[in-house]
């Protein structure tokens, strides 16, 4: 199992998780954050700090943002990342998945 950020976070890009983050599992798209779900161990550091509310454990996530769970995972295969072993070598990709590239920007 592994921690999903949801739609809250679009257009915020807080990272208050990514220096909670121990093991370097949150990157950046463009407008999202993403969890890498091989890498993520569950920690559940990176959930408290969220101002937004936007990041769940996987059995957890609402319904309504359900299709987050497969675009955090998809993330990583449609930008070509695969598994590279942590965010900060590779920095800010500059693209999103779908659901979140299909959203008006968010207030």
């Amino acid at each position: 199992m592994t921690y999903v950020i949801t739609q809250p976070c679009v257009d915020v890009l807080d990272k208050s998780c990514i220096d909670e983050c121990p093991v370097d599992c949150i990157y950046e798209g463009d407008r999202m954050l993403y969890i890498h779900p091989d890498e993520c161990i569950d920690c559940a550091a990176c959930e408290p700090v969220c101002p937004v509310e936007a990041i769940y454990y996987e059995d957890d996530v609402p319904e309504e943002w359900a299709t987050y769970t497969t675009a955090n995972a998809e993330f990583f295969s449609a930008t070509g990342l695969g598994s590279p072993g942590g965010a900060a070598r590779v920095g800010k990709t500059g693209t999103d998945v779908a659901p979140v590239s299909e959203l008006p920007p968010q207030a």
